[in-house]
């Protein structure tokens, strides 16, 4: 295990992103969480383009809920901003974080509006 939180979270992502990348046809979905707020990207990794973008922070997705149906309102929007640039399917990039909680809410919510991981 590592030092302290933050550096176990670190090696736990670079064994993940060892094992997964994202193409044209089947991008990666990365998710980062922040105290305050949680950021989802859909990326080409071989071009090294973002695709598209959703988060929780200075948007009005749903500033009245708490973090974790916030964060369900998020993947919900990334799915239909990923649909509407003709994305289907994506690689889910947890990046390190245990598939909980926000994590777990957020991909649900990519799922229900449409994305298949």
């Amino acid at each position: 295990m590592g030092k302290n939180k933050s550096s176990r979270r670190l090696r736990i992502k670079k064994g993940i992103r060892i094992a997964i990348s994202g193409t044209p046809e089947m991008p990666r979905l990365s998710v980062y969480r922040s105290n305050k707020a949680i950021y989802a990207q859909v990326i080409d990794d071989l071009n090294g383009k973002t695709l598209a973008f959703a988060s929780s922070a200075k948007n009005a997705v749903a500033a009245d809920l708490n973090k974790v149906d916030q964060s369900k309102a998020v993947g919900i929007l990334i799915a239909e901003k990923a649909k509407a640039a003709g994305i289907e399917k994506v690689v889910f990039d947890r990046n390190g974080y245990l598939y909980h909680g926000r994590i777990k809410s957020l991909a649900e919510g990519a799922r229900e509006g449409g994305l298949q991981f």
